[in-house]
């Protein structure tokens, strides 16, 4: 099972773009690239309220909220599908299939996104299933994504893993009892990956074979 946003897509380039055209259509400051990147994890919902907030757990005005998303979603609509694989994750992706693995792409990325995103990468026809941040009623950190996983692969949580970037992916991977591997870049809200809460960490999906050999 893998990430999207910071694991398998650079997507805080067009993340940031949307979220700044939003900003100034609201007459508010817009943001540096970084401080975005910071607030990417979590889903769409707590990544506008970060930006409107400029704080990680400041409730916006309810009617501000009301406004601004609509326009993220808009701008983000014509940018989404400009995000780009990184270096490795074609190549490790393939190497993957290869073996006759069922792969799945798990995301709190909405279900309007995520399709043309992994359509327009070229990375859609690796996956068996997809499940999105509004696919079930609760999303990562949650297990409730990975458990519909394996339940549909008819795969024992303790033989399923997840590779993921951030600290949100370590907490599901460990409630669902599956094993889990992060990479060192992607989006981790600024703070590195504690690596005593994971399995293993590659450099990128490249060096994932050499763990399941």
């Amino acid at each position: 099972m893998f990430d999207l946003d910071g694991t398998l897509l650079h997507t805080a380039p067009e993340i940031a773009t949307a979220v700044n055209l939003m900003l100034a259509d609201l007459g508010m400051q817009t943001l540096p690239i970084a401080q975005v990147e910071s607030y990417i994890g979590e889903g769409a919902t707590s990544l506008i309220k970060r930006c409107l907030t400029g704080e990680k757990s400041v409730e916006p005005q309810a009617e501000l909220f009301a406004q601004a998303e609509p326009l993220f979603y808009a701008h983000y609509t014509n940018h989404v599908t400009k995000s780009q694989p990184y270096d490795g994750v074609v190549d490790g992706l393939q190497a993957i299939w290869n073996k006759g693995l069922k792969l799945a792409c798990v995301t709190n990325k909405p279900e309007e996104f995520t399709f043309p995103l992994l359509k327009k990468s070229g990375l859609a026809d690796f996956f068996d299933m997809v499940v999105c941040g509004d696919t079930l009623h609760k999303k990562k950190p949650d297990p409730i994504q990975l458990h519909h996983i394996c339940a549909k692969f008819a795969v024992p949580e303790y033989e399923a893993m997840l590779v993921g970037d951030s600290a949100t992916d370590i907490a599901a991977a460990q409630a669902a009892g599956c094993f889990v591997v992060t990479v060192p870049y992607g989006y981790n809200q600024g703070r590195p990956i504690d690596l005593s809460q994971v399995d293993a960490t590659i450099n990128d999906l490249t060096e994932l074979i050499e763990l399941l050999d």
